[in-house]
């Protein structure tokens, strides 16, 4: 078994509308309780928008503290969770399942060594 981290992408803007918001929370709770069931949900949480993120970067022996996302873009790492699985098709077939109970592209990327 090896853990990967599913890296939930979402795009820069307003959160869609309570309707379907509440839809995608109850198809990814869902998905969770599927996960628990297999033994293999880890860990799961979500983030807040990048402007709520401190980014510390080293300098000259110190570190510069700056408000902000480290890095522009259209997609931000909105959320993620963590699966134990015997392979990278397993970990993609929970990649697959969370993209479709999301409607938001997923990252599946496995951990270098299980800690």
């Amino acid at each position: 078994m090896a853990l990967y981290l599913l890296a939930m992408h979402q795009p820069v803007g307003p959160a869609p509308d309570a309707e379907f918001l509440a839809k995608v929370m109850a198809d990814l709770d869902a998905l969770r309780r599927d996960m628990e069931a297999a033994g293999a949900w880890v860990f799961a949480g979500g983030l807040h928008d990048p402007d709520a993120s401190t980014v510390v970067r080293p300098v000259d022996g110190d570190v510069l503290v700056t408000d902000g996302p480290y890095a522009e873009g259209k997609e931000h790492l909105g959320g993620f969770t963590v699966v134990d699985a015997p392979d990278l098709d397993a970990a993609l077939e929970w990649g697959r399942r969370t993209a479709l109970a999301s409607g938001l592209p997923i990252e599946v990327r496995p951990f270098r060594q299980r800690p």
